[in-house]
């Protein structure tokens, strides 16, 4: 019986693995993020990454504004998050569902993970700062 349970969540652990999906082209990125809201709840962050190169949003209560592209495979980006510069950093973006993880040092380093949340008409009209999410 243990060894049946055994192969039976060995059989599972591919599924969960065959989810994530690394995105390697700027052009499934931009389908991502395009009419999306990335956040973290719990430490209210809400971005909009901008299919021209712009990033503008809130973290902590503070306003973020950077500027990013794609770069062999990368999201690489420079941020400022309310008087701090968040230094240019190239990430993995790997697609899990309904969420985005960002890894910095082209994979290597520590990461983030982002709910892709719908953008509402309401947060297009008053821009990307005041957003608010469905």
């Amino acid at each position: 019986m243990h060894r049946l349970t055994l192969t039976i969540l060995a059989s599972l652990i591919p599924t969960f693995t065959a989810a994530q999906e690394i995105v390697i082209n700027r052009s499934d990125f931009v389908a991502a993020v395009g009419s999306n809201t990335l956040e973290i709840p719990l430490l209210r962050v809400q971005l909009h990454v901008l299919d021209d190169g712009q990033i503008t949003g809130t973290a902590l209560g503070l306003k973020v504004t950077g500027e990013w592209d794609w770069k062999e495979g990368f999201f690489c980006r420079r941020m400022n998050w309310g008087e701090r510069n968040l230094e240019y950093n190239c990430q993995q973006v790997t697609r899990d569902g309904k969420t985005l993880i960002f890894t910095s040092d082209k994979g290597t380093g520590r990461s983030a993970k982002f709910s892709l949340r719908p953008t509402t008409k309401l947060g297009q009209i008053i821009g990307a700062d005041r957003t608010v999410a469905d």
